[in-house]
């Protein structure tokens, strides 16, 4: 099943443009890497398939009314900042909005979605505590909690692992992996994915199962991790080095070198 198709996606800002004729289809099942240097426009293409910027050509998700996109695809944006001293379940439970009918308070169903994704990222012992008084790791926890409560088929998330300690890192990307091999049981919504951006290649290649590789608002590459991060790609893209190795307990990547 294909959750999310673009088809010449172009943007410009200020005149310059930023993405250029980007397309990409991801399907059910899918934990999508989105790499590349900063700059290279991974956010922007994020925020355009949301339709959340102006831009040239086709989004499947951008084209949906703002209400049935909400039910289609669940967003974590890069900014982290909660202005209201509100508790951790309510701040998750806003998650359901787009299941909500405007006037109604949420179900027996939408809090079982808040139960499930306080679960998801251990922060089941936090339901009370007013969020303003977190970390900045665990406000990130809980701004996930919120999109994972949406329990929409796509999941997008702009940089989420940033700032987390290397357990939490490791936590969420299994969370990511998790979501998209559920079956549909304990009524959690059958046949997801994950489209995520990375910095850390490492986790991208252990937990991803395929990284697109942004440069220059162009992709230039798209595949499973092992066959995209070639050394040619890494010293063109990146400028770098790594050392790489199939090892018993799953792919290790390690970046080495700067390359001059």
């Amino acid at each position: 099943m294909t959750l999310l198709s673009v088809k010449g996606l172009s943007v410009s800002l200020g005149g310059r443009a930023v993405l250029q004729d980007v397309s990409l289809a991801v399907q059910k099942g899918e934990v999508v890497g989105l790499i590349g240097p900063n700059g290279a426009g991974k956010t922007t293409l994020m925020r355009a398939i949301l339709g959340l910027l102006p831009h040239q050509g086709h989004s499947s998700l951008a084209q949906l009314p703002p209400r049935t996109r909400g039910r289609a695809a669940a967003w974590m944006p890069q900014s982290r900042e909660i202005a209201w001293p509100v508790s951790v379940e309510t701040l998750v439970t806003l998650g359901r909005t787009p299941h909500l009918t405007p006037g109604h308070r949420a179900t027996a169903e939408d809090s079982a979605a808040v139960d499930r994704a306080l679960e998801r990222m251990g922060l089941a012992a936090f339901r009370h505590r007013i969020v303003t008084a977190l970390s900045g790791g665990e406000q990130a926890r809980v701004l996930m909690a919120r999109a994972l409560a949406q329990e929409a088929p796509l999941l997008m998330a702009d940089e989420p692992i940033a700032g987390l300690d290397p357990a939490h890192q490791i936590s969420t990307m299994r969370t990511f992996a998790s979501l998209a091999a559920e079956d549909g049981t304990e009524g959690q919504t059958e046949g997801r994915a994950v489209i995520v951006s990375l910095h850390d290649l490492g986790l991208g290649v252990r937990h991803c199962t395929r990284l697109i590789v942004l440069d220059q608002g162009r992709i230039v590459a798209d595949g499973a991790p092992t066959t995209v991060l070639t050394p040619a790609l890494l010293r063109d893209t990146f400028g770098i080095s790594a050392w790489f190795e199939a090892t018993p307990k799953g792919p290790v990547f390690q970046p080495l070198e700067v390359l001059e």
